[in-house]
């Protein structure tokens, strides 16, 4: 009690003094609501300017009303508060809000109608939105008149005039859409106003379209159909909707001769098959539900006429998106199949759109399909002035006048009209050079369709083709000479005109055209034309004039290219053979197999080589198989060489034969050609003895590590690179093949290079090496054409006939000193491997580190004096024991301090 009469006091010596009010208000903070309500009354009558004072009795008087109910006189009493507040305090927003809220939750519509027009008078504009958004919100609820709801939103729309789609939206709920088609209208005339829905122009169109249409007789004050149809004008993507909203709009008013009208102008107006597809579906539908409303022969007579004018309808759609379209004219003309007037007026109507310029497809057909129509009706005076007119378009291409003329003279073939058929051509054909073949490009160019018909070679064949039917010799001649002339003829032509001369008996004024169709063209056109000539040439001078046939032949030859030069040199071979020199005709047989297209080489090889046996003999065709195999390709090569083995075989000569099959064997893989190794295998069985069967073993071995190495490489190195690149897998394996060729090429390169810089042979006595019969390298090398497989020799024993093979046994005992029956056992553990996995210790073809890199030549060769070391240690201990073999000191010294690379690890 003595803290309130402190601030009583304090108060009451100082009143205007703010805080000694709130101090009195807190500690009599839970004194009784009617003393409360004292202080206040006091402290605003001491303080009628206090905002923080009129915020604390205005809020602590609506806690007070919250739970009473709403005819209980403290809402009254609340409300004069309240008032009185905005005698001083008319300024504050906030104020204004709450006592709105206050009175909406009283349900007191009046009343907070006008409270909010006196908030938005007495605020200034700038705080006007914070009023407006909860005026609109309360506007909107279920219990407000719609009327007063549509007068606040015109008051708002002034100035707000983006808010129109939220105004419509209501409307629409309310069922005034009069009001909201006029609101939809304005907001469309205005250019400044954009959607604030994110709504285009032609989605608001729309939308009032359908409004339009679904309520027409709700809607007074806005004209439907213009509207509508300025729609239609402007937004050509959805034409069929709005058409459809027009005949609506009648359908629902009952118009029902109208909206068919409607219907009617949208079918025969729309550009696409999507619009006439709504349009007609609507139509049909109203056409059924007339089957009701009026009589029933009368709705059955317009549904089936609509149901049999629909392909109609759909064509004229067609033809109005590209009406120089010919294909849809035709289509359009088959559907009057059982109308011939239709027909006449539908080929006049495009004859007479069709630009040829602008036309998709033939335009020609057009007028040609007109006079045949004509034709098959007997009118031929008719279809005669068609095809005349026809003569006379501007067409853009030359051989659719030339179609039109052949066509016409065509006609009067097929009736009978033959002269008349050849005047038409003469006719056609009667401007035909001068004045325009001279001309620059611009001037050709500017030139009509019908002074440029003279280059049309269809209407020329069939000219030619008339005269040499229907005219003389000498006006056949003249026109065949005039299109040579012109260089408008083909080389049937010249074919059909030389064959022309020479029923009659003119044989050089044939082979004179042919030498001036031979001028006019080039290969490959001009082959048909040399091998006529040659042929007929030499079927008729034989050898009579053989300098000048072989100068037509060397003519012939000198340009053609490899695809049509097999003929060509074999009927010159055959002139020579018959009527020249056979050395002569070896020659040409010899330049043939290097003229022609590789896959036409080896049958020329075979032709070659049995003319030559024919003639001068089997040891003739010695060098011929020889060249054969240097330059085809490995399996043509490959076949060649088993033919020349088998001729050596049967002259006796086995030495020879077996070098053919190591030649060969250099590109025959064990795993691939098992044909080829097959033959030398029955070859050593029939004519060999153990050692060469051993050294094939031995060949076939190596050979089959080759390809292994290279298969395992490629197949390393094609996976890295599928990995790494987006190329194809064909593309890959072609790279990863030239890559394996080229490093083996390098390597053999820097095998060739270290034995050639190697130790000087003296007297075949290596200068820090073991003595050799003939001087070879043993590790690696052939020594008297054997491969020496075994190990390095360093300071190893000197043999005594000096050579050294796989197995081979010198006096019982190995060249390292190891007994024979161990050398057998060896042996026969090779050819088992060979026959297996086919490993065995040779130089790598090409070498990759760990990441499937190649690796430098220093490095593969390095890479190879291991494998080679280690290969022979593993043959002569067997398995196990190459890991405890010592290498020899030189590969020791060339290994130390580094990293063996191994191509099988």
């Amino acid at each position: 009690m003595a803290e309130i009469h402190a601030f009583e006091q304090a108060v009451l010596d100082n009143p205007e003094h703010l805080k000694n009010w709130l101090f009195l208000l807190e500690v009599n903070n839970s004194s009784p609501w009617s003393e409360r309500e004292v202080i206040f009354e006091r402290a605003v009558h001491a303080l009628p300017g206090s905002y923080k004072l009129w915020r604390m009795y205005l809020r602590e008087i609506r806690q007070r009303c919250k739970d009473l109910p709403l005819i209980d006189p403290q809402f009254e009493k609340a409300n004069n508060v309240h008032e009185r507040s905005f005698l001083f305090l008319r300024a504050m927003p906030r104020l204004w809000l709450e006592y709105i809220q206050f009175l909406i939750g009283q349900r007191k519509i009046t009343t907070v109608r006008r409270k909010f027009d006196e908030a938005l008078r007495t605020l200034p504009i700038t705080q006007h939105d914070r009023i407006w958004k909860v005026y609109i919100k309360w506007c909107r609820l279920p219990y407000v008149p719609p009327e007063t709801t549509i007068k606040v939103y015109r008051r708002h729309l002034k100035l707000e005039p983006d808010q129109t789609e939220e105004y419509v939206d209501y409307l629409l709920q309310v069922g005034a859409y009069d009001e909201a088609a006029r609101r939809l209208v304005d907001f469309l005339n205005d250019d400044r106003l954009t959607s604030q829905k994110g709504k285009t122009k032609h989605d608001l169109w729309l939308e009032l379209s359908d409004l339009l249409s679904k309520h027409p007789d709700k809607i007074v004050s806005v004209a439907a159909e213009p509207i509508i149809r300025a729609g239609i004008a402007k937004f050509k993507d959805d034409v069929g909707r709005l058409w459809n909203a027009l005949a609506g709009y009648y359908v629902r008013l009952a118009q029902f001769a109208k909206a068919c009208d409607v219907y009617e102008e949208g079918l025969v107006s729309v550009m696409t098959v999507r619009d006439f597809t709504m349009i007609y579906d609507a139509y049909s539908q109203l056409a059924e539900r007339g089957l009701e409303e009026v009589g029933i022969d009368l709705a059955m007579a317009r549904f089936g006429n609509l149901l049999d004018r629909r392909p109609l309808l759909l064509s004229s759609v067609m033809l109005r998106q590209n009406p120089h379209n010919v294909n849809e004219w035709h289509k359009r003309v088959e559907l009057y199949s059982n109308d011939p007037a239709g027909i006449v007026r539908t080929y006049t109507e495009a004859c007479q759109t069709v630009d040829p310029l602008r036309a998709t497809g033939k335009p020609h057909t057009l007028w040609v399909n007109f006079a045949r129509y004509y034709e098959r009706n007997g009118a031929l005076e008719t279809a005669r002035t068609i095809l005349r007119k026809a003569t006379r378009v501007a067409f853009k291409k030359v051989d659719d006048l030339a179609a039109v003329w052949c066509e016409w003279a065509e006609m009067e073939l097929r009736t009978g009209h033959r002269r008349a058929a050849l005047e038409v051509l003469r006719r056609a054909l009667a401007m035909s050079g001068e004045g325009t073949r001279g001309g620059s490009k611009e001037e050709a160019a500017e030139n009509s369709v019908q002074q440029r018909i003279w280059k049309a070679t269809r209407l020329w064949a069939f000219y030619c083709d008339l005269e040499e039917n229907l005219g003389t010799l000498s006006t056949a001649r003249v026109a065949y000479d005039r299109a040579i002339e012109l260089k408008v003829v083909t080389p049937m032509m010249i074919i059909n005109y030389a064959k022309l001369l020479q029923e009659r008996q003119y044989h050089e004024e044939s082979f004179r055209v042919y030498e001036k169709g031979i001028a006019l063209f080039d290969f490959p056109h001009v082959y048909d034309l040399w091998l006529l000539y040659l042929t007929q040439f030499t079927q008729r001078y034989g050898g009579r004039k053989l300098e000048r046939a072989r100068d037509l032949f060397e003519q012939a030859v000198e340009k053609c290219p490899g695809q049509y030069a097999k003929n060509l040199y074999l009927l010159y071979s055959r002139l020579e053979e018959e009527h020249g020199l056979i050395r002569h005709a070896m020659n040409i047989y010899s330049r043939a197999t290097k003229a022609v297209d590789p896959p036409h080489r080896m049958e020329m090889f075979k032709i070659y080589i049995a003319r030559a046996e024919f003639f001068f003999g089997v040891t003739k065709t010695r060098d011929i198989y020889e060249e054969a195999i240097a330059v085809l390709p490995e399996d043509e090569a490959r076949h060649m060489c088993l033919c020349f083995a088998s001729l050596e075989q049967k002259m006796g000569e086995v030495d020879r034969a077996r070098a053919i099959y190591v030649h060969a064997a250099q590109f025959s893989s064990p795993t691939e050609k098992k044909d080829f190794w097959q033959r030398w295998n029955e070859f050593e069985l029939r004519h060999g003895n153990p050692e060469t069967f051993r050294e094939m073993l031995r060949i076939r071995r190596t050979i089959h590590a080759q390809f292994s190495k290279v298969r395992y490489v490629v197949n390393f190195v094609q996976s890295n690179l599928l990995a790494a690149t987006d190329k194809t897998p064909q593309e890959v394996g072609a790279q990863a093949l030239t890559m394996a060729k080229n490093y083996e090429d390098r390597f053999n390169k820097r095998e060739k290079r270290r034995v050639v810089d190697g130790p000087t042979l003296v007297d075949g006595t290596l200068a820090d090496g073991p003595t050799l019969a003939d001087g070879t390298l043993a590790d690696g090398t052939l020594v008297d054409g054997t491969l020496v497989d075994g190990p390095t020799l360093v300071d190893g024993p000197t043999l005594a006939d000096g050579t050294l093979a796989d197995g081979t046994l010198v006096d019982g005992t190995l060249v390292d000193g190891t007994p024979a029956h161990v050398n057998e056992e060896r042996d026969k553990a090779a050819e088992e491997a060979a026959e297996g996995e086919g490993t065995t210790g040779v130089a790598p073809i090409v070498a990759l580190d760990a990441d499937g890199n190649p690796i430098t030549d220093e490095e593969a060769a390095l890479n190879a004096l291991h494998m080679q070391a280690d290969a022979a240690a593993a043959g002569a201990k067997g398995p196990g024991a190459a890991a405890s073999t010592p290498r020899p000191p030189s590969v020791q010294a060339l290994t130390e301090n580094q990293e063996e690379i191994r191509l099988d690890e």
